[in-house]
């Protein structure tokens, strides 16, 4: 069964695309945990950070990159923002399609829950 961010990515489940290019795209987490909840996703299907591999370097970068512009669009940049890449079900990946978490416009604490 094909997972929620393919359907997504195909047009074929509903999402708050924010942002697209040719390799990744970026959209409103239906369960935000911080006013600002973004999560940015390959368009190609890759489960986990675990299952990337030297080729996927520059997708990884893109990922970030782009995690760090729509921070900047959203005015994070200078209150601070977090990104986060769950790795497993044991870290809270409940989608397996790598995804990186922007969260901001809170005050985030140190360690994590």
């Amino acid at each position: 069964m094909e997972c929620i961010f393919c359907r997504i990515v195909k047009g074929q489940a509903p999402a708050r695309i924010v942002y697209e290019d040719e390799t990744v795209m970026a959209f409103e987490d239906l369960h935000p945990q911080a006013p600002v909840h973004l999560l940015v996703i390959p368009r190609r299907h890759l489960p986990s950070l675990s299952e990337a591999t030297a080729e996927d370097e520059p997708l990884l970068g893109r990922l970030l990159a782009v995690a760090a512009r729509l921070a900047q669009e959203r005015q994070l940049a200078g209150r601070g923002y977090r990104t986060v890449i769950n790795n497993g079900a044991g870290a809270g990946q409940s989608v397996f399609h790598l995804h990186v978490h922007l969260l901001g416009g809170r005050l985030f604490h140190w360690p994590p829950g």
